[in-house]
């Protein structure tokens, strides 16, 4: 394989540093032209002085000074703000493109990329939740250039390759069920933010692993399957997968299924985005099928979980109704985590949010970002 340049947004996360660290790794194959951060701006600094990037965007402009008096190495392009995303991912020159914003505003970056043709590595869910039918209108995804980072549409992918698309009956999509697949709903009443957080098998970010904790994350990816795999939401099944060892299966007309198996680690997928179509020797971790290990499957309960059902009625209703969604359990998290709200009401924020909101108007670029401000401003509102 040849060596690519790489443009990685949100560099600093959890996805961002493991990228790096594979970057890292294989000098040979990958090197970085271009690095984002939001605030961290230590830490990007660390990044732009050990990998030399030409760009690198903070978008937090109150660090301005701290960031470049940190700075050893001297990129050719340093920029502030937010709105220099897009101009990064339509502008610079590099081969692929790992979007590891979170929320709604990798969506942009990601639309820009493929509107100019580029590769992007997609594990910014959001993308394709608020924006699938736009995304899939272009060129580029036309032509298999959007590449899924999620584990789980990983999984998919490669169980497919080879395959032709029109012989899938169904996706089953696995969960692990996060920290409260056990809980009766007298316990959930009295979630803590510390127990959202405490994920009993991934380390990811705070957002993401709540919305693990409320499956969220299980509905916006069951949204991503349909835009990436062109399926209808009822062929695409999750079930609670407490191991998180089988990461999805697809299963096919004939009756036969293909899996992709291994323990729960995003360099896995990550590696496969940045390399696909090929694969290189790398050391991740494997299973070691020596030892005795057991895979269990129960199917989800949405009376524990009604954020995964908000997420399946909103992608039926399509047109912005999606953007609706994300947009308001993006605010409903944040108020958590702030212990503005319980958890419980997560959900109800959202399902009030889904009932007011219009979401029958013209889906375009410009309709999302209206509607998302529109849902965060009441959003917030709400239970006060």
């Amino acid at each position: 394989m040849q060596q690519k340049n790489l443009a990685i947004l949100g560099s600093t996360g959890s996805i961002g540093t493991q990228a790096l660290e594979i970057v890292e790794s294989r000098p040979d194959l990958f090197k970085t032209t271009v690095l984002t951060a939001n605030r961290s701006y230590k830490k990007l600094a660390d990044q732009v002085n050990r990998l030399k990037p030409d760009t690198v965007v903070l978008c937090d402009i109150q660090y301005k000074s701290d960031f470049l008096n940190q700075l050893s190495h001297q990129p050719k392009n340093i920029l502030f703000g937010s709105e220099s995303l897009e101009h990064v991912t339509q502008n610079m020159e590099y081969d692929v493109l790992l979007n590891s914003l979170v929320g709604f505003a990798g969506f942009m970056s990601t639309y820009r990329a493929l509107q100019a043709g580029k590769t992007v590595a997609l594990a910014n869910k959001e993308s394709l939740v608020v924006g699938g039918e736009l995304l899939t209108r272009l060129d580029a995804f036309k032509q298999g250039k959007l590449i899924p980072v999620d584990s789980e549409h990983s999984a998919m992918l490669q169980s497919i390759v080879g395959e032709s698309r029109d012989v899938i009956r169904k996706i089953i999509i696995t969960a692990s069920g996060g920290p409260f697949r056990d809980y009766s709903p007298e316990q959930l009443n009295n979630v803590t933010v510390e127990d959202a957080l405490n994920h009993p098998n991934w380390d990811m970010g705070a957002k993401i692993t709540v919305d693990s904790a409320t499956m969220m994350n299980k509905g916006l990816e069951i949204i991503e399957a349909k835009w990436f795999f062109d399926l209808p939401i009822d062929r695409i099944i999750p079930v609670i997968h407490p191991q998180s060892i089988i990461h999805s299966i697809v299963e096919f007309i004939d009756g036969s299924s293909k899996a992709q198996l291994g323990p729960p680690d995003m360099k896995v997928p990550i590696l496969y985005a940045l390399t696909y179509p090929e694969r290189i020797d790398y050391p991740n971790q494997t299973l070691d099928y020596s030892e005795t290990f057991s895979m269990d499957f129960n199917p989800v309960e949405y009376d524990r979980f009604p954020c995964i059902e908000l997420a399946m009625e909103a992608a039926k209703q399509e047109g912005l109704a999606p953007a609706i969604l994300n947009a308001a359990n993006e605010v409903a998290v944040e108020r958590f985590l702030n212990g503005e709200i319980r958890y419980i009401d997560i959900p109800k924020i959202i399902e009030q949010s889904l009932i007011k909101l219009e979401h029958n108007k013209l889906l375009t670029p410009e309709t999302l970002l209206e509607i998302d401000k529109e849902t965060r401003e009441f959003a917030n509102a709400l239970l006060r």
